[in-house]
């Protein structure tokens, strides 16, 4: 039906007459091609940051813990049937202080974990980063296990011994003191994150000595759910099965705060860059203007020839969504090529200029992580098409409208 208006439409995007218009169609598709590509090395690389800071953050706190008023038997066949839901990958005892770490000349305030080293692979990523020692080293009444960054602080290392100060209390005939512990290092981490300037692993046994529990109960049970945004749905289903003095907390307590604060910064930077495409495909609408302008005698002749308005409007618009798709497509190219490669172009740009454009070492990973997600590659596709669409109908339609009375005139 519109087969001749289409095949109009390819053709004044590539005819060597109306230069201005071919002019104008070439710059709309790099405008195009740039802001795309943009968006998307932007989107991919926030998606990366996001998916380390979840892994190497979320990786090793908690998911979700079950607790109660009461000393939990952690061996209760009871509780272990509860914790065998769906959305519950492993499970495990824990308990968690408060205490200060020091050396002969520094200190510092930290969380104390209390762990079962040999269930750990199943619950965390630490044995996959552990840089000295392994977990397994901790013992049920020696050994600790800390972060790259406090090592260095405390001025320790392996094999070093540590006085760990914990807020349980102790009594004697002098009074009330805080539990004072002297033990040795048996291990280093390093995630290049604030664990290691603040977490401190213990032995589950050796914490259970120091909160003074009968053996076989703990303070807290540890949940590692399959679903990271799922925690919630799933310690209620384990809540719902337990005693009225049980109850839950999760990582959206604790680390909540950082993941929305990450969630809205991507959204503000994917809505600037949403801007520029905007900006670009708003080119397309000069383009097809000067198109236009410079066919005016072709579209005068198609109308005195008995051709539609609808069918002058079907060409231009052709020619607008021809724009838009090669510039969506190249767009989409390059923002792949660059992300997967940004690495060495940030490497390569630092060696020819001499300068360091960006301090990675200030941050928790020292390169530029990538994430490729389908849905926001057809998010921007469809956005950017519709963008270009837009702002191609209003000249389409002026250009139906013109008169070739008034155009021929003169000719």
């Amino acid at each position: 039906m519109f087969k001749l208006p289409i095949s109009l439409g390819i053709r004044y995007l590539t005819s060597s007459k109306g230069a201005y218009g071919s002019f104008y169609s070439i710059i709309s598709i790099i405008g195009l091609t740039i802001g795309v590509g943009a968006l998307i090395i932007v989107l991919s690389v926030m998606n990366g940051f996001e998916r380390e800071l979840q892994t190497r953050i979320l990786g090793v706190i908690p998911h979700a813990l079950i607790k109660s008023d009461n000393p939990i038997n952690y061996n209760d066949k009871t509780i272990i049937d509860t914790l065998n839901v769906e959305g519950v990958e492993a499970y495990g005892p824990y308990i968690e202080l408060q205490g200060l770490i020091g050396s002969d000349d520094r200190s510092r305030g930290v969380f104390i974990s209390g762990i079962v080293p040999e269930s750990e692979n199943k619950m965390s990523i630490l044995p996959e980063f552990m840089v000295r020692g392994s977990l397994n080293d901790l013992k049920d009444k020696s050994g600790v296990v800390i972060g790259s960054w406090l090592s260095r602080y405390l001025n320790l290392s392996m094999g070093d011994e540590v006085t760990v100060f914990t807020n349980t209390t102790r009594t004697n005939i002098f009074g009330t003191y805080p539990r004072t512990i002297k033990t040795k290092i048996v291990g280093i981490f390093e995630l290049n994150a604030e664990p290691d300037q603040s977490l401190v692993l213990i032995h589950h046994n050796f914490a259970r000595n120091l909160v003074s529990l009968e053996e076989g109960y703990t303070s807290s049970i540890r949940i590692k759910t399959k679903n990271l945004f799922e925690v919630d749905r799933v310690g209620y289903s384990v809540i719902n099965q337990l005693p009225t003095d049980y109850f839950f907390s999760t990582w959206k307590l604790t680390q909540g705060t950082l993941f929305k604060a990450i969630q809205m910064e991507k959204r503000l930077v994917s809505l600037l860059m949403f801007l520029i495409v905007t900006v670009a495909s708003f080119l397309i609408l000069t383009a097809i203007v000067t198109t236009v302008k410079s066919k005016e005698r072709e579209i005068a002749v198609l109308k005195t020839l008995g051709m539609r308005n609808l069918d002058i409007t079907v060409i231009f618009l052709t020619l607008g969504l021809l724009i838009s798709l090669i510039g969506i497509t190249l767009g989409l190219i390059l923002g792949i090529i660059i992300t997967l490669n940004l690495n060495n172009i940030i490497y390569l740009a630092d060696v020819l200029f001499n300068y360091r454009f960006l301090d990675l070492d200030a941050y928790f990973i020292s390169y530029f992580p990538y994430e490729f997600r389908l849905n926001q590659f057809v998010l921007t596709t469809i956005s950017a098409m519709i963008c270009s669409i837009l702002f191609a109908i209003y000249p389409s339609v002026k250009a139906s409208k013109l008169e070739p009375v008034e155009i021929l005139r003169y000719e």
